[in-house]
């Protein structure tokens, strides 16, 4: 379940590739585009342009890139070429990457154009859980430490946290144990030990937890209708605490 201090390196170089792509995505204007454009444009600049592999294309049967989730969409979106953006949508996109054999996953919300102040707000608290779960990730802590810090700042800012879907270990393979729960009790579950890697991603509701699948087998909605969002970064554990192997370059100042 650990990695070597060399697998983290391979790991930490897929993981800034990764950075690298949604650094492209930040300078995209994608009102008006599809979600399907911005999923090939992610496919061309992974295979083309960073000599990488997107890892989600042909996991599970699914042809795709990335999970495009706008909206009341929880996780796992499905591109398509009729689905346009507009001003006032939330989106999350996620994206896996594969380079040498090691394989980073991240995710992160774009709010585009004039989003409403309750969109905005559901977003940034999103973003501030999923660093509440980061900052407990250190050896010796344990899982339910993680899950109970996000979800304990998500239920005080009034939201709830989506609990079918967790974190997972990762590595050679996308999907590795352990499972990363978002919500739980402290001192409780997996002890955390230098060189494990896993994600923390959150799906945090502005409504009720519940959720369910639509009849394409892959897209989460919220059954109340109302807005999700989710973050997502691939972290290790190190020896005095955690490391963000997903970092972004407008985050150095968080890490």
């Amino acid at each position: 379940m650990t990695k070597r201090p060399e697998e983290i390196a391979l790991l930490a170089e897929s993981g800034k590739l990764l950075a690298d792509v949604f650094g492209h995505l930040d300078r995209l204007d994608m009102i008006g585009m599809s979600t399907m454009q911005i999923n090939d444009l992610v496919d061309s600049l992974i295979v083309n342009g960073l000599n990488a592999r997107p890892a989600s294309k042909g996991q599970y049967g699914y042809a795709y890139v990335l999970n495009s989730s706008r909206n009341n969409v929880v996780c796992h979106g499905v591109p398509s070429s009729t689905e346009i953006l507009e001003s006032g949508d939330i989106v999350n996109f996620d994206i896996t990457l594969e380079k040498n054999g090691y394989i980073a996953d991240s995710s992160k919300m774009y709010l585009l154009g004039e989003v409403s102040p309750l969109a905005k707000r559901l977003v940034e608290v999103t973003y501030q859980a999923m660093w509440k779960g980061i900052r407990a990730v250190r050896p010796g802590a344990r899982l339910g430490d993680v899950g109970h810090a996000i979800e304990r700042h998500a239920r005080q800012n009034g939201y709830s946290v989506v609990r079918e879907y967790c974190g997972h270990g990762i590595g050679r393979e996308m999907h590795e144990p352990p499972q990363v729960l978002h919500w739980g009790k402290p001192r409780t579950g997996l002890v955390l030990q230098e060189g494990m890697v896993f994600t923390i991603e959150p799906m945090i509701n502005q409504g009720r937890h519940a959720v369910r699948t639509e009849d394409d087998g892959w897209t989460v909605v919220t059954n109340d209708g109302k807005l999700s969002a989710q973050f997502e970064h691939t972290v290790a554990v190190t020896r005095n605490g955690v490391r963000v192997l997903t970092l972004r370059p407008d985050e150095r100042t968080l890490n």
